[in-house]
């Protein structure tokens, strides 16, 4: 077995840990701003007594929560450790040889399929067209295909593919005998769900796996809970197989429970995310920083490679996208943050940039 001689590096936002004690306003990480629903808090503290024995291993009582809040099977519903966790399990548990990805996209689905040993295609995405998913994808699907992922909208594009689109990728996975691994953890930000989810269609399309997480709509990324939907039994077994027993704590199951149980706080969340997206992006257009149309809490730009390194000298954290398969140093992703927040970014994007004019 070889072991590598040097540390992994951590490719996605939300290093905050790194900062020294620096106090950061983190825009690299797309959570919530509005927080984690005050339901999910108190459920912590009220069943605590609880915590000291193993969690339920079938997560009996989350699952039927999940099943009325997606309005899904209990039988066609798989939980775990976070999104993250479920995408190695899939990959695990169904082996793939051969599995196309979308270019760029969340880079997790890349890392699983080499983990199990699967080098992936890739569909590269076009600058020119806003990096939008169009339904030529479905030509790259043949019968030597095994898995296709799909995040919609797309991480870090924001860039949400119309059902119909994603209906002809569905179809054609299912003609050649793929899995479609349809991630649609940001889905419940958009203010037009139904016209980009294929949840309502799972029993339609049975070699669809749809993602789910609570990580981002409910701001619970360090309790690590996240779900799958899938009509076919037998795809849900190999990914429960392909996990440990008590992949999900009683803490993360009494937390997701409350959360759902909450039915303004989403609603909320669409309508704030939808209010200080639209402002973000105008401000930063007038500052010269191209700004690609999405859906999500979070905005592609793309503006001078050093802007990241402008950004930390007010505090700011912004995520680099350079790792990203099919971009470039030149592109950041910022998420949708709080009001005050948000006024504070783009007057330190007018300050810093100002002073650049001023002192070439």
């Amino acid at each position: 077995m070889r072991i590598p001689n040097k540390m992994i590096e951590y490719g996605h936002g939300g290093d905050i840990y790194g900062s020294h004690g620096k106090k950061v306003i983190d825009f690299s990480a797309n959570i919530n701003p509005l927080g984690m629903p005050q339901r999910a808090k108190d459920a912590i503290l009220e069943n605590i007594e609880s915590y000291c024995a193993y969690p339920d291993p079938f997560c009996r009582e989350l699952k039927q929560a999940i099943g009325s809040f997606e309005k899904v099977e209990e039988r066609c519903i798989v939980c775990g450790n976070g999104a993250a966790d479920l995408i190695y399990r899939i990959v695990l548990g169904l082996k793939p040889q051969k599995a196309l990805l979308l270019a760029p996209t969340f880079s997790e689905y890349e890392a699983a399929l080499i983990s199990c040993g699967c080098e992936p295609e890739y569909f590269l995405l076009k600058e020119e067209n806003g990096f939008r998913v169009k339904a030529e994808i479905a030509d790259r699907i043949t019968s030597d295909i095994d898995m296709v992922f799909i995040c919609n909208p797309n991480n870090p594009t924001g860039a949400a593919a119309e059902r119909e689109v994603i209906e002809t990728i569905a179809r054609k996975c299912d003609d050649c005998g793929a899995v479609l691994v349809l991630d649609e953890c940001f889905m419940d930000f958009l203010a037009e769900t139904h016209e980009y989810s294929l949840k309502d269609a799972l029993h339609e399309y049975k070699r669809t796996v749809i993602l789910k997480a609570f990580t981002k709509i409910f701001a619970m990324a360090g309790i690590r809970l996240g779900y799958l939907l899938c009509a076919d039994e037998k795809i849900c077994a190999a990914v429960t197989m392909a996990g440990q027993p008590w992949s999900v704590s009683t803490v993360a199951s009494k937390c997701g429970i409350a959360a759902l149980s909450d039915p303004f706080h989403i609603r909320k969340t669409k309508e704030y995310i939808k209010t200080q997206r639209a402002y973000l992006t105008e401000e930063m257009k007038k500052c010269g920083i191209k700004c690609f149309d999405g859906k999500a809490n979070y905005i592609l730009l793309k503006t001078n490679r050093d802007f990241g390194k402008r950004m930390r000298k007010y505090g700011i954290l912004v995520r680099s996208c350079e790792n990203y398969r099919g971009l470039s140093e030149e592109f950041f992703r910022i998420a949708v943050k709080t009001k005050q927040e948000n006024e504070y970014f783009i007057e330190s994007i007018h300050k810093e940039y100002r002073l650049s004019w001023q002192n070439p």
